[in-house]
């Protein structure tokens, strides 16, 4: 299969549908000079008709030059009470001045019936009569027929009437939609063809779109099978986010086109910026990326099993279906107790430290990982710490301060008011002697991270660009009820990048402050090794 695919991105409008997504207009501008960037083909922006933010994220985008992508506004058929001319919906179309416009009518006749209540001859009135008056006004006109397939399964021959319509009013492209979700793969290539037999056989020769939702977990399926019958026009969001369950993902599908069925997609040039856009929207969505995604996950190229790693450092394609770097992700070897010594001499090699296979210290390494991962440690999002404990096993770790104790008080004198929470921290520093300090924080474990900032930036001014991008405290099973072990990940960053590290106690500021050491420790060393 060679033919060329338009990618069309909804991530603005369905998108947002999403719960929890929300996007500022300068964020939407963002977002649409990032696709634009990847090399998407229409962005569609929003509904100018539905709220005031839009219409701001239209005026805003005229000011704004786009080097690929076309923007397009979203809005339904006119009101049936209303004539073209005056439905204030296609109206606010018109004035987004943008491209492209994408309107969309009902296909299912329980919607013609039930949510407008209408006559089914009137909403193909609508349809027709919308298109043709928003023709002369835009360079692209797409229809979407809304709930194409529940509609075609329960009436074909009005489904198809309505596409007939569409065809009539001018659209350049008729956009077939799974509007909930419901389709299985195995139900796209009947329904399809017969759409092509139908337009055929009318002499109508317009290109057919794909709209997928993922309410069975099928929307990439649906939109990929939908290509391999000749469908031209995909429509999706980034990282597939959506109303309910989401939309078709973008970010699997546009590399299946590219990589695996061999289309032409003007977004499959730049492949390789796939990863950074697909977390570049969920940044400024302020949402925590998923890593479980396929291509564009942390985890999606992640290799954890020791007989895995030494297969792909064989031969990659032993345990991954393409190379990470393609879609602009990277390979991981992680550290667990599954981990063999093919993950330990891979995880040497990552941190620059020289190691031989046959060296008594990878197995005894091989062994403390495997203790202490069995008493609650865990390394996998804590490289830090694990680069710590391999360079403390070969003698190389870097000591930079000594604990003579810490004190942590947490008050609370009224249910009214928050608790005062003060550290006070005793520490040695080389021959400089003992440094006693005492900080305030929101809380015990930020009283404690401060007063040891405080003790060690008069030595360390370096450590005023570090702070603390994330903290996790998890409670490990156990038997001891309020006694139980926890595990404390720690996530820190500066100016260049970052670092997890872990800590495991019954006690939750002990836990706390082996991951705060080995976070600073680890930011010490790396600003030490840099300027050696």
């Amino acid at each position: 299969m060679n033919h060329k695919i338009e990618i069309y991105d909804t991530t603005l409008r369905d998108g947002t549908q999403a719960e929890n997504f929300n996007l500022s207009v300068e964020d939407r501008i963002r977002i649409s000079l990032k696709l634009d960037e990847l090399g998407i083909d229409f962005i569609e922006g929003g509904w100018p008709g539905s709220n005031p933010s839009a219409v701001e994220f239209f005026k805003a985008m005229q000011g704004q030059t786009l080097k690929h992508a076309k923007l397009t506004a979203f809005g339904s058929t006119r009101n049936f009470n209303k004539p073209v001319d005056q439905d204030p919906n296609l109206q606010a179309l018109i004035a987004a001045k943008t491209p492209g416009i994408t309107i969309f009518g009902k296909t299912w006749d329980v919607h013609v019936r039930d949510a407008l209540r209408i006559g089914l001859e009137d909403n193909l009135t609508i349809i027709v009569e919308s298109l043709q008056y928003l023709k002369p006004h835009v360079e692209h006109l797409f229809y979407d027929a809304e709930h194409f397939f529940d509609g075609f399964k329960l009436n074909t021959e009005y489904a198809l009437a309505t596409l007939d319509k569409a065809v009539e009013g001018g659209a350049e492209c008729l956009v077939l939609c799974d509007t909930n979700g419901g389709t299985l793969p195995n139900e796209i290539p009947a329904i399809i063809e017969a759409v092509d037999k139908h337009l055929d056989s009318k002499g109508y020769t317009i290109p057919l779109g794909i709209h997928a939702h993922n309410d069975s977990e099928t929307a990439v399926g649906n939109s990929l099978v939908a290509v391999s019958m000749g469908i031209s026009h995909v429509q999706g969001t980034m990282n597939g986010f959506g109303e309910r369950c989401g939309n078709a993902n973008l970010t699997s599908i546009i590399p299946g086109l590219v990589l695996k069925m061999k289309c032409q997609v003007n977004a499959g040039e730049k492949l390789d910026r796939l990863h950074e856009t697909a977390r570049f929207v969920n940044e400024l969505a302020n949402l925590p990326h998923n890593k479980y995604q396929p291509y564009v996950g942390r985890s999606a190229f992640a290799h954890k099993g020791g007989v895995h790693v030494q297969a792909v450092e064989r031969n990659p394609i032993t345990y991954e279906h393409i190379e990470p770097e393609k879609v602009g992700n990277v390979r991981r070897i992680l550290i667990s107790d599954q981990s063999g010594k093919s993950n330990v001499l891979y995880k040497a090699k990552k941190f620059g430290l020289n190691l031989d296979s046959k060296d008594p210290v990878v197995s005894s390494i091989v062994q403390e990982l495997k203790e202490l991962e069995n008493q609650g440690f865990q390394y996998e999002g804590a490289e830090a710490s694990f680069e710590l404990l391999m360079r403390k096993a070969l003698g190389t770790k870097h000591h930079y301060f000594d604990l003579k104790g810490f004190r942590v008080i947490s008050q609370k004198s009224s249910m009214d008011e928050p608790s005062q929470d003060e550290a006070t921290i005793r520490i040695v520093v080389g021959s400089e002697g003992e440094v006693h300090t005492a900080a305030l924080g929101e809380g015990p474990v930020n009283a404690l991270d401060k007063a040891l900032r405080k003790a060690l930036t008069r030595f360390y001014p370096n450590l005023k660009e570090m702070e603390l991008a994330d903290y996790k405290v998890r409670v490990l099973a156990g038997e001891h009820g309020t006694g139980a072990q926890v595990r404390v990940l720690i996530q820190s960053r500066d100016g260049e990048s970052e670092w997890g590290t872990v800590g495991v106690s019954h006690d939750i500021l002990e836990a706390s402050w082996q991951a705060l050491v080995d976070s600073i420790t680890y930011k010490l060393m790396k600003d030490e090794q840099k300027q050696g």
